[in-house]
């Protein structure tokens, strides 16, 4: 087992529910844990489906929080969305993007196949240099409360398991096949290298 945690990134769209749930989950069990987004902007279910709130990844949760009060209290207490919010806030101060992230990572964790698709255009778009193998993971997470923290939780049994393997290379494609029938999600895997 190695001695040190694995260096964790869990990636969604937005940066919101899904990696934001896994976050908090990953955190308090003590994995060097960090989230992220893919998308171009940050968006917020909004009073309909055509009419979602988008902020750009340099709006704090904080201003998403008040913006969202000041829009429609009752709404987003409703829905959820300021409880996630009042969360998220608690983890750190807004959303990061992926592709600005120039750290590395043991494991990236994405939560629906096309953000898989983007982190692995973006890691393959850059210029490697240490040859560190970064493994990316997709398990595709349903973007509401209930389904992010059963995918929080699962995510967390993936990353545990797999800190607590004796060879991740060897081991890494059993696992997670074991995960697949119980889980009875698909998973996909690459590795790509810094």
């Amino acid at each position: 087992m190695p001695s040190q945690p694995l260096r964790v990134a869990v990636v969604c769209s937005s940066n919101q529910n899904r990696s934001m749930e896994a976050h908090n989950i990953l955190s308090k069990r003590g994995f060097d844990v960090r989230s992220f987004g893919t998308g171009s902007h940050v968006k917020l279910p909004g009073p309909s489906p055509d009419k979602p709130n988008v902020y750009d990844f340099k709006t704090t949760y904080e201003q998403m929080y008040n913006d969202l009060v000041r829009k429609d209290k009752e709404l987003y207490t409703q829905n959820g969305i300021l409880h996630m919010l009042d969360r998220n806030k608690r983890i750190k101060a807004k959303p990061e993007r992926f592709q600005l992230c120039k750290d590395k990572f043991d494991l990236v964790i994405t939560c629906e196949e096309r953000v898989y698709d983007q982190v692995l255009e973006d890691l393959n778009s850059r210029e490697q240099e240490t040859l560190q193998p970064v493994h990316v993971i997709n398990v595709d997470i349903q973007d509401n409360h209930e389904e992010a923290t059963l995918g929080a939780f699962l995510i967390c049994e993936l990353c545990q398991c797999i800190q607590h393997t004796d060879d991740m290379e060897n081991e890494i494609d059993e696992l997670l096949q074991e995960f697949e029938d119980k889980s009875n999600r698909p998973f996909l895997h690459t590795v790509c290298f810094y």
